[in-house]
């Protein structure tokens, strides 16, 4: 279990508070929001200046801590002339794990072949590979992955997915930090968003696009006269904007739903002859871009 209370670092987060069982969470922000910062604390790379801060009630820095955890930073460097076999087998021998859990990462990372080759030799994304790969062996409880899909190609992200996926059903706690947010929305049980070294909104996918919303977006179909109608409909009650895009019209509405229904009705009372009519569905990217002041970066850490 992560628990995190009041977390205070320096010129980089103020008073977070994150509690993390089994499942997964995806880390969110702009740049600078202090997602990287707050993954290093939890990785025991940083000291914080105050708060509380456990994993499965051990001090990130502990060697305790070190064992119930894999921690896969964004940039993560290993020695340009190791062979990535050496590196394999010192993460083997430095988990305690088995033989047999080292043959299987090689397997699922697709490493089999690349025993003998330098570490020097290996491109950005094999590089990720393998540390996927030495992150999987032992199977730690806890997984802290900082961008873990920023240098793989198409094939190898899917394996991450199944591989996270696989995490879930075996009851391990995984915490992402990701721009990609599309996946994410496929991958994670639950979302934090930070901005400005703050914690702005948490919860599930859906529950953080509900909070999200205010006056919902609703689009209207119509087969002609498309501009007239937004003009229409910016004079209507419960409507702030509305704009047109071909034979779509686009509005922003805060009335309920009942009052929407009545808007449908003046619309075809107005003689508009409309081919659909309904609310444009929010994901997770539109929640992001809704909390945190549509990305505006800030001045704090990653």
């Amino acid at each position: 279990m992560v628990e995190v209370v009041s977390l205070y670092k320096k010129g980089r987060l103020v008073g977070i508070d994150l509690r993390l069982e089994a499942g997964s969470l995806a880390l969110l922000g702009p740049n600078g929001a202090g997602k990287s910062t707050l993954l290093g604390l939890l990785a025991g790379r940083l000291k914080p200046d105050g708060g509380v801060l456990r994993l499965f009630g051990h001090d990130p820095r502990s060697l305790k801590a070190a064992k119930v955890r894999a921690y896969i930073p964004q940039h993560l460097t290993f020695p340009p002339t190791l062979r990535v076999e050496e590196v394999l087998e010192a993460a083997r021998r430095l988990k305690g794990a088995s033989p047999a859990d080292k043959e299987e990462a090689l397997e699922r990372m697709g490493l089999v072949g690349y025993l003998k080759r330098p570490v020097a030799q290996l491109s950005g994304g094999w590089r990720q590979r393998l540390a996927l790969a030495a992150g999987l062996m032992g199977y730690p409880p806890l997984w802290l992955l900082d961008e873990p899909a920023s240098a793989l190609d198409p094939r190898a992200r899917a394996e991450m997915k199944e591989i996270i996926r696989g995490l879930k059903q075996l009851n391990k706690a995984v915490l992402i930090s990701s721009h990609i947010l599309p996946e994410l929305a496929e991958m994670c049980d639950e979302v934090a968003i930070m901005e400005a070294g703050k914690l702005v909104a948490s919860g599930t996918v859906a529950e953080i696009t509900a909070a999200s919303r205010g006056a919902r977006q609703l689009k209207v179909e119509v087969l002609e006269r498309a501009e007239e109608l937004a003009a229409f409909l910016a004079t209507r009650p419960g409507v702030t904007e509305a704009w047109a895009e071909g034979r779509v019209v686009k509005f922003l509405f805060g009335s309920p739903h009942r009052e929407q229904a009545e808007l449908l009705q003046a619309i075809i009372s107005g003689g508009w002859s409309v081919a659909e009519f309904g609310e444009v569905r929010r994901n997770l990217e539109d929640a992001f871009m809704a909390v945190t002041g549509e990305g505006e970066e800030d001045n704090g850490g990653n």
